[in-house]
Order: structure tokens, then sequence, then C-alpha cells
């Protein structure tokens, strides 16, 4: 009988691919487990990509607000995703990491790598923008994946409750307008995010001097 250990490679064709979904407000640590994820799959002998779009560095990288980071290919809206896989030798598994951002015609092409193709796609972003609005390649996650995952880590409006909703903050106010992305962080920049609970993404209330 072969012994098995935690580093053993995993076999190919031992079960079917399968499309996660991992969604929640900035700041709840989807890219840190975009990161993790990948390593431990490349721990067990699997090969895969890194995927992004629009990552808070302005690069074609994975980074998260803890300090830890990846090169990553980033996808362009002309990008065929099938095309992309079918470049490389052999590919097990996908991190899709701001998966939101992808167009609703790629989000098809994950699904067809999983189903046709044999391929892991853990796809990692936001459900909603900042008008609570679902994007559309959001969407069609929640419609074809196998599973769905709300992340949630301790993520706090400032009022304590549970933040769920990420408002855009545009000269100290929330805007209830606008293109859907625009990219920005959560520092004092200009254009910036802010995440809030539902009550308070309602009301705009952002809790600067407000003290409720």
């Amino acid at each position: 009988m072969t012994e098995v250990s935690a580093l053993s490679p995993v076999p190919r064709g031992s079960r079917d691919a399968l499309l996660k979904f991992y969604f929640g407000p900035m700041d709840c640590g989807k890219s840190t487990l975009a990161l993790q994820m990948n390593y431990n799959h490349g721990r067990q002998g699997r090969r895969g990509l890194v995927l992004t779009k629009h990552d808070r560095s302005g690069q074609p990288r994975v980074t998260s607000r803890i300090g830890l980071g990846l090169e990553a290919v980033e996808v362009v809206d002309s990008m065929d995703l099938v095309e992309l896989v079918r470049g490389h030798d052999r590919i097990d598994y996908l991190i899709c990491d701001e998966a939101c951002f992808y167009t609703v015609e790629q989000i098809e092409q994950l699904a067809d790598l999983v189903d046709e193709h044999g391929v892991d796609v853990y796809a990692f972003g936001l459900a909603s923008d900042f008008r609570s609005v679902l994007f559309p390649a959001a969407q069609r996650l929640f419609e074809l994946a196998d599973e769905v995952c709300r992340l949630q880590v301790e993520v706090l409006c400032w009022c304590g409750r549970p933040g769920l909703l990420n408002a855009r903050v545009v000269g100290g106010e929330m805007a209830r307008t606008g293109e859907q992305v625009v990219i920005g962080d959560t520092d004092a920049s200009p254009v910036r995010y802010q995440v809030l609970c539902r009550r308070h993404h309602r009301s705009g209330l952002l809790g600067e001097g407000t003290g409720s």
C-alpha cells in the first residue's frame, strides 16, 4: 500500500473539477486566501496559474494588505481564458483574484475550463459595487459556481457592526453615482473606499466626526 503524506502529489483525474467563488467586502482576506491556496496547491505538486485584474498595486500582481504578494497574469477584456490555459503544457488549477472585474464571457470560460478541461477554478472578488449593485461577473459566478463562500474576517463598520458593503468616498462624501469600476484603496486618497454596515451604507454616514 502506497503511503500518502501531506506533501504527496494529488492524483490527476481523481475527482471532478470545481468552480468555487469566495466573496466579501474589502479587507476580509480574499487576496490573502488566494495566495495561501496557490501555495498549498503548489506544495501538492499541482500546476496552476494566478490571474488578477485591477489589483490595488496597479501591477500584474496579487497583493494583500498584510504584505504578501505574487506575480500574476493580468486579465484584459479581450483575453480568452480557455486559450490561455491551453497555451500551457499542463494546468491543474486557476487562482482568479479580482474576478468581479472579469467579463461575463470570461466567467463562462472559467466554467468551460472546469467542465470540459478538468481545471479547478478558485475565484475571489467583491460581490457588489459602491452602490451595493452586483457586478455582472460576480452575479454570473453566483449563478454558475459549484460552491459559494462568504469571507468575513472581522471586517467592521466604524459603528462596530459587521462590514458588508463597500462605499466609494470622493472628497470626504459618499458617492452614489459614477462609473462602476474606479480603482482606489482604503487610504486617504481623493477617491477611496470604506467598508460600511448596511445601515450606514444606506444612510451615507461615514463616521468621521459624527460620533454615531
